[in-house]
């Protein structure tokens, strides 16, 4: 009789060797006839398989070089005790068939722990298999309903059609972008007020909106995104620049890459004057300067009269302390506001500094990693700032005497 599978408990996994060639049957009539009897009537192997406490001794043989090797495995349904007692029995069996053997019960192992690895083991794959296969599936119908909200969305906007976000037409302030995908990534974040230019020649749509709109050009980080950039700069009222990060594309960014760039916008004019590029003319009653391409035009208008042997001033020791504030913002964007006891009332970024000049009262000083531009040095004029500490001294035509304006290059 079998042993039912349901009901075994234990494992005996033994090995053989014989010195000598043997068959299955051999190790089998080995076991039966050896261990007759060793045991008592209790454990007899004969009654044992009767009652069906123990099953099927199997066996796998070897045989090479006139020797044989091989295991033995013998499920039962005994106690613990009982079956450690008929492995040790395994161990005294000598011979087998006409060979010298040596059997050793190598380990009784519990059926039910080993299943229940199994079942663990299992049960891990299959968990991990419904997790992923959940994530893809929620992901699947999070994107698919995404992107029949953005398609939904978008609109053709103005008479060049121009692929655009359905706010365009009710926000005061716009983000110009370069294609379709662009938008369509910004959609996906919930930024609404976005066009597109769909090249390097802007549409006239983009050029009018412009006009009325606070606008910010956001581009590529590559070489494609500089030349659109240019081309916006010189044919549209641009406000400010926002970039993707180096070499990556504003329709591929994660939102948190999104949300960072547009953060570090900065003044248009700012970046003109930063990359020497020629920028366009006058809307929305701003002052806007052009930034020369001659870098040595630009470089003499710092001085008067385009005096090439330049002095540097005699610099006091309070402006020593600015100097070092400088090097603390250096590469930061940052811009430090000063009062007229050179005490510290706020640090800001770059691109936030004309608009909290025209709002400010107090300040006497303005240090910041940036370019001094004609713009800045009118708002300070007006707001009677006496000091202006910048990175370096833009394209200025007119220097308004009662502000000092230090560069860099005045360092002591």
């Amino acid at each position: 009789m079998v042993i039912d599978p349901a009901t075994t408990k234990y494992m005996i996994k033994a090995t053989i060797k014989a010195d000598g060639v043997i068959e299955k049957s051999d190790v089998v009539g080995a076991i039966f006839g050896q261990t007759e009897g060793l045991l008592g009537s209790e454990l007899d192997l004969r009654e044992l398989q009767r009652s069906a406490r123990v099953g099927r001794i199997e066996v796998e043989l070897e045989s090479k070089g006139g020797k044989s090797t091989g295991t033995i495995t013998l499920p039962t349904s005994l106690d613990k005790v009982e079956t450690v007692i008929l492995a040790a029995a395994f161990e005294s069996i000598d011979r087998v068939g006409p060979c010298k053997a040596d059997i050793v019960a190598e380990k009784v192992e519990d059926v039910r722990v080993a299943r229940r690895k199994k079942v663990i083991e299992r049960a891990k794959i299959l968990l991990n298999k419904v997790l992923e296969e959940g994530k893809v599936e929620g992901a699947s119908i999070a994107d698919n309903v995404r992107q029949a909200v953005q398609v939904e969305e978008i609109i053709n906007y103005g008479p060049d059609h121009c692929p655009a976000g359905p706010n365009i037409d009710k926000s005061d302030a716009i983000i110009i972008v370069e294609g379709r995908r662009d938008v369509l990534n910004l959609l996906k974040y919930g930024i609404k007020n976005v066009i597109a230019v769909g090249g390097t020649n802007v549409p006239s749509t983009v050029n009018e909106l412009t006009k009325e709109r606070i606008t910010t050009a956001f581009v590529d980080g590559d070489r494609g995104g500089e030349l659109i950039l240019r081309e916006l700069l010189q044919t549209a009222d641009i406000d400010f620049v926002a970039r993707a990060p180096q070499t990556r594309e504003v329709e591929e960014i994660p939102q948190k890459l999104v949300m960072k760039s547009l953060k570090n916008k900065i003044p248009a004019e700012q970046y003109a004057e930063m990359y020497d590029i020629k920028i366009g003319k006058e809307t929305k009653g701003k002052m806007v300067v052009s930034a020369q391409n001659n870098r040595q035009k630009s470089k003499d208008s710092e001085h008067p009269k385009g005096v090439k042997e330049y002095k540097k001033p005699v610099v006091s020791n309070e402006q020593k302390n600015y100097f070092s504030i400088l090097d603390d913002v250096s590469g930061s964007l940052k811009a430090v506001l000063l009062d007229k006891n050179d005490k510290e009332i706020k640090k800001i970024p770059v691109r936030e500094l004309t608009d909290e000049l025209k709002k400010s009262k107090n300040i006497n000083t303005v240090v910041f990693d940036g370019i001094i531009t004609q713009r800045l040095l009118d708002i300070a004029n007006n707001k009677d700032i006496k000091e202006i500490v910048g990175m370096k001294l833009g394209n200025v035509v007119k220097k308004p005497k009662s502000v000092s304006v230090l560069t860099r290059k005045d360092m002591p």
